[in-house]
């Protein structure tokens, strides 16, 4: 078999061969199927972790440049092999439990960080034929995983015996649960539109359709300002305000246990980088240059394009973090009560109507329409908030009644 053949079908070719060979060796059926899912676990975790290596290398560089900086340029060219001392220093640094913490929910919350972000990779289509399985309930299956990352920072909040980590861990919960709202209903627009929660199935509809960029922006939008949010990114990291909370719900944290905290925060921003290529940017689709050039929808180009759209995403949410200064706690919740979330029902309601009246419709008659609705509703959307703001503004600079003595 040679290479490219293999890279027709890498995941059914070697589940097959694998099969083949446990069941050569006289094993039983359930065992040769339970080992080789342990098999494609640990395939998953080991190629989320290689990437997490990488990911540490491309934030600090990106962040230097922001800065004015260098960033790693002394170990390995380009300093590509700096994560790994920076490895080896958080495993032989003194590990710390506080006294009077509850050491079983301390130890377990930066894997339950970890974990939560790389079982979503399970579901993740790299292509049409590289995924680890395509459940017909993808888009819930990633808001119930993410609901891991919300219990392992209350975890790590309430564990720790400090009362300056129980108030980041609040305040991060506060974000994410306030936040989660709008995020679920801008994944439910995919879902309007193609009538499957299937993560597979979302990515083939933008493959023989318009990408949903095109269609619903303003879900894009939303989905990206309240994902930034869930992740407690800049504007939103009040979890870590130094000033007041002295560095957020793991300032007790050190070592490796810091490490998995921090390696979750990193995948799980790549792994939102990925949702927003799967979601509204035609997963493993090539521009629609795989109809022209088929040798482009061979899976190892699909897989291609689907990470480096998630890079993509990825370095856009670390040029806003980088960015747009923190804000206050008061206006971040507004923002999601008052705009995000009324903004983000009044889409899904005209995106379900305008997807049952031009169903059927020519390709670029249904894409016009709904570009054009999600275009008014963003003007109309901003000519509130410019009044709102200047009503806001006439009360604050309106001149005071003089007292009178």
């Amino acid at each position: 078999m040679s290479f490219w053949n293999f890279w027709t079908d890498p995941i059914g070719i070697s589940d097959a061969w694998l099969r083949g060979l446990f069941a050569g060796w006289g094993m039983p059926e359930f065992w040769v199927s339970l080992l080789v899912s342990l098999i494609g676990i640990v395939v998953l975790v080991v190629f989320a972790l290689v990437l997490d290596i990488m990911l540490v290398w491309v934030e600090r560089k990106v962040v230097a440049r922001f800065q004015g900086r260098l960033g790693p340029n002394r170990v390995g060219p380009y300093g590509l092999f700096q994560p790994f001392p920076d490895i080896v220093k958080l495993i032989i640094k003194e590990d710390i439990t506080p006294a009077g913490a509850d050491k079983v929910v301390f130890n377990m919350a930066p894997v339950i960080s970890a974990m939560s972000v790389i079982i979503l990779w399970a579901i993740f289509p790299l292509a049409a034929k590289v995924y680890g399985t395509d459940l017909n309930v993808g888009v819930l299956y990633l808001v119930a995983a993410g609901a891991f990352g919300t219990l392992a920072v209350i975890m790590a909040g309430w564990s720790s015996n400090n009362k300056y980590a129980l108030l980041g861990a609040f305040r991060s919960v506060a974000t994410m649960i306030s936040f989660e709202i709008p995020l679920v209903v801008a994944l439910m627009i995919p879902v309007i539109l193609t009538g499957s929660m299937s993560l597979k199935t979302i990515t083939e509809a933008q493959v023989n359709g318009p990408w949903f960029i095109l269609v619903a922006p303003l879900g894009f939008i939303i989905f990206l300002i309240s994902a930034i949010a869930e992740l407690g990114r800049s504007p939103f990291d009040l979890n870590e305000g130094e000033s007041e909370i002295v560095s957020g719900f793991h300032i007790e944290y050190s070592g490796m246990k810091f490490g998995w905290f921090y390696a979750g925060e990193l995948l799980h921003t790549f792994t939102v980088g990925g949702l927003m290529g799967i979601l509204f940017f035609g997963g493993w689709s090539w521009f629609g240059l795989e109809n022209w050039l088929p040798w482009l929808s061979s899976p190892l180009m699909g897989a291609i394009a689907v990470l480096g759209k998630a890079m993509f995403g990825y370095w856009v949410i670390m040029w806003i973090k980088y960015t747009v200064p923190r804000i206050r706690i008061d206006h971040m919740l507004a923002l999601n009560w008052k705009f995000l979330t009324p903004l983000a029902f009044v889409l899904l309601m005209m995106m379900a109507v305008l997807h049952s009246l031009l169903k059927g419709q020519d390709v670029l008659i249904y894409t016009g329409a709904m570009l054009a609705a999600n275009f008014v509703l963003g003007w109309i959307t901003l000519e509130i908030l410019r009044r709102t703001a200047r009503q806001q503004r006439g009360t604050v600079e309106a001149p005071k009644p003089v007292a009178q003595h």
